[in-house]
C-alpha cells in the first residue's frame, strides 16, 4: 500500500506543470515580466539566438558574411527591403555572390513571424552609425 501512495505522489507530482513554464522549444522570449522586448532588443536575441545569424556576421567586420554595418548600409542606399529578403521574397543584394551559403539560414528566416523579422531589421540597422 504503502508502494502505491509513493508511486501516485510521483506520478501527480510530474504531471502538474506551472502556467508561468513555457515549453521546451520556446528559445525566443517576446516578452520579459516587467515590460516587452522593444524590436532592437528582439532582433538581437533572434540574430544571437535562433536566427544563427551571429555565426556569419559580425556588426563591425566582415567575416563569413558582411557586417552588419555594411548591411544595414547597402539596404539604406538601395532602399531595400531586408524584411523581404528574409522571406525568400525579393533577390540578394548585399554579396549576392555569397548568397549560397545564406541559403541554408532563409530556410530558418522564412518561418520567423513578421514581428521578428522586423525585429532583426530593426536590429541591424540600429547598428548603422
Amino acid at each position: 500500500m504503502k508502494k502505491l501512495v509513493l508511486l501516485a505522489t510521483v506520478l501527480l507530482a510530474f504531471s502538474c506543470k506551472k502556467e508561468s513554464q513555457e515549453s521546451f522549444g520556446n528559445q525566443t522570449p517576446v516578452a520579459t515580466e516587467e515590460k516587452e522586448l522593444t524590436p532592437e532588443e528582439l532582433g538581437k536575441v533572434i540574430f544571437e539566438g535562433k536566427g544563427n545569424c551571429i555565426s556569419c556576421h559580425q556588426i563591425d567586420s566582415k567575416t563569413i558574411g558582411p557586417s552588419l554595418v555594411e548591411i544595414a548600409k547597402i539596404y539604406k542606399e538601395k532602399n531595400g527591403n531586408m524584411v523581404t529578403f528574409l522571406k525568400g521574397e525579393s533577390d540578394p543584394i548585399v554579396d549576392p555572390e555569397q548568397f549560397v551559403l545564406m541559403q541554408a539560414n532563409l530556410a530558418l528566416t522564412k518561418n520567423f513571424t513578421d514581428k521578428e523579422l522586423q525585429g532583426l531589421e530593426a536590429y541591424i540597422n540600429s547598428n548603422l552609425k
